[in-house]
């Protein structure tokens, strides 16, 4: 709310309280500052929402009441109806986040210029200059700067911007890359297929753009409310000027039938729930992300990341006549001097286990494959089938070990010494422990529709679905196909919420009714396109966040009954004329006030103590041993 804003509701108080306490003023009832300040902004707002938009709204129903007791002569009852109204629009909008666009970052994450080879040789232009059949050159480290296939030269490269798989992809001769993408290590030459906004990262920031300018703004649930209030309290209001022939009467059913303590229901309980949501590290940015997870029967997960630790683990060593201690020490000793995710899980086990990691000779990278070098004289390969088939390594029993490894998404790092294979360890990303638990209890709470998406391949995607316990999975999905799903869920009428940690996840989490996004470690495009960031990686919040969600929605409902109920007796009373308009605004501030104290028993830790997760252990994988 701007500052001038604050400044009137402000000034409006007071006016309504000097009147309460004083009366007039040397002629001046001070209500008409609340009247002015407060009163007339809503009844123009009512106009132009009838006008532009043909709806009946609870701003049409509160101009009413204004008019109606403005019209007797009830200038406080009409001042009190437009504060409490004011005070009730400025609780709603403290609890929306600022909206800051992801597009700005998405553009930054791509490169400024790229090596491309002209006649006088290799010149680095503007991503503006290149055109489709361009060689572009790409060095270890860099982004590659264009939608291509390679020509020449090999490297893993690190697609999980887009895609969301967990480990570099080795490209060479005839394979496809993509822009934004990271080329952890190796040269490539990329012939250009699709340069500018033909690229497959600019298809995702349309996505991106086209969701979050179609993304229909939730109708409040008082707003539906008053779609049937406002024709009601206008025929009561009819009936009974015609029957006692009393104005005073008819507009007194007008200023009760005002939903005062209606205008408090959905703020008061929606800005305790975000509090509570706050002190468990769930950043809730809008009011309507929490009526709408509470209504969420359709939860759809990115996998690294977010089910997943998104970080490579050792999980297995098998070995062939030899120990676990020397597999992983001749694998530690070579993969030492390498840079690749893989490494880096081997060289953590390794020192989490004090292994001393020797130094080795005649070191050699073998792109795609795997790498060479000699220990205490003899020569050591560690790397994939592909480097020992070439050296006419037999991997024994080892074969059938990794086969299942492999088929159940784990990567397997080989070992062969002297030319004989002696082991092999395998790698993959861990599930999160608390990710089955969260799964079990989401479909307590009513969400009975649980997918996994994922740009992963399908081994990886089973492997970590079967643990979690979810059973709809979707594989290989690059960011336009998760939006796709999404909307596809929605068109069958679904209520869904995207949970992911990645700009590849960033067109679903806007085309969601509810993003959900991983902020600890996720990108900060996911935490803008997202409506909710859990600033831990602990997924059981996301089953908490949805109970809370349930819960503010069944505060919220009580509220709206109990102030219709209240209004509906004020009205009987006024019908008979026992009520009059300034006995109708206590009754007003009487209801407001148990609103406002039921709500605040979302502020508490109830709902934490209720939705315990259970937790799973992060299988580790048992490797038959040879």
């Amino acid at each position: 709310m701007a500052m001038w804003k604050r400044v009137a509701m402000g000034v409006s108080v007071i006016g309504v309280l000097v009147s309460w306490w004083k009366g007039s003023i040397y002629g001046f009832d001070p209500a008409w500052l609340a009247v002015m300040l407060c009163g007339v902004p809503i009844m123009t707002a009512a106009v132009r929402e009838l006008w532009e938009e043909r709806q009946l709204n609870s701003d049409v129903l509160v101009t009413i009441a204004i008019i109606a007791a403005v019209s007797i002569g009830e200038v406080f009852a009409a001042a009190e109806v437009a504060v409490i109204m004011m005070i009730g629009m400025w609780m709603e909008q403290r609890t929306v986040g600022k909206a800051a666009s992801a597009l700005e970052k998405m553009a930054a994450l791509l490169p400024d210029t790229a090596h491309v080879k002209r006649d006088s040789g290799w010149q680095e232009v503007k991503l503006s200059e290149l055109t489709a059949g361009d060689i572009v050159l790409v060095k270890p480290g860099e982004k590659i700067p264009v939608d291509g296939i390679v020509i020449e030269g090999q490297a893993a490269v690190d697609q999980s911007a887009l895609t969301g798989e967990s480990l570099p992809v080795e490209k060479q001769q005839g394979d496809e890359v993509f822009v934004g993408t990271l080329n952890k290590n190796g040269v490539m030459q990329i012939r250009a297929e699709k340069v500018g906004d033909e690229t497959t990262f600019a298809q995702v920031t349309r996505l991106v753009a086209d969701a979050l300018e179609k993304k229909a703004p939730v109708q409040r649930l008082l707003d539906r409310w008053a779609a049937w209030l406002v024709p009601a309290s206008l025929l009561l209001a009819a009936l009974v000027y015609v029957a006692t022939d009393d104005v005073v009467r008819a507009v007194t059913i007008l200023i009760v039938f005002c939903p005062c303590a209606l205008v408090l229901a959905t703020p008061t309980a929606i800005m305790a729930a975000v509090g509570n949501a706050a002190k468990n590290g769930i950043l809730i940015k809008n009011g309507l992300a929490l009526e709408q997870i509470g209504q969420v029967n359709t939860m759809l997960f990115d996998k690294t990341g977010t089910l997943t630790q998104g970080k490579l683990n050792v999980t297995g060593i098998a070995h062939l006549g030899t120990n676990d201690a020397d597999v992983l020490r001749y694998a530690a000793a070579l993969e030492q001097h390498s840079e690749h995710p893989l490494a880096q899980a081997v060289m953590e086990l390794a020192d989490r286990r004090g292994v001393e990691v020797p130094d080795v000779s005649q070191f050699r990278v073998h792109v795609g494959s795997g790498i060479e070098g000699w220990l205490d004289g003899k020569q050591v390969l560690v790397g994939n089938r592909k480097l020992l088939a070439q050296a006419g390594i037999d991997l024994g029993n080892l074969h059938e070990i990794l086969s299942e490894k492999e088929a159940a998404g784990q990567t397997g790092i080989l070992v062969a010494v002297e030319g004989e294979a002696i082991g092999m360890l395998t790698v993959s990303d861990l599930i999160r422990p608390e990710a089955s638990g969260t799964v079990e209890l989401l479909r307590k709470h009513g969400v009975d529709e649980i997918a996994l998406l994922t740009g992963d391949n399908h081994g990886a995607a089973q492997f970590i679905a079967k643990q979690a316990g979810i059973t709809t999975v979707y594989a290989e999905q690059f960011p336009e196909s998760k939006h796709a799903h999404v909307q596809k869920y929605r068109n069958q009428s679904r209520v869904v919420a995207m949970v992911g940690d990645g700009i590849n996840d960033a067109p679903a989490l806007t085309a969601a009714h509810v993003g959900i996004a991983m902020g600890a470690n996720g990108t900060q495009i996911a935490a803008e396109a997202a409506d909710i960031v859990l600033l831990s990686n602990d997924v059981s919040k996301i089953a908490y966040t949805v109970h809370l969600g349930r819960r503010t929605l069944h505060v919220i409902q009580q509220n709206l009954l109990v102030s219709t109920a209240i209004n509906a007796a004020a009205v009987l009373l006024a019908m008979f004329g026992i009520l009059g308009p300034i006995a109708g605004a206590l009754i007003h501030n009487a209801t407001s006030v148990l609103v406002v104290l039921n709500a605040a028993r979302l502020i508490d830790n109830h709902t934490k103590k209720s939705n315990k997760t259970p937790t799973n252990t992060p299988m580790t994988l048992q490797p038959k041993q040879g």
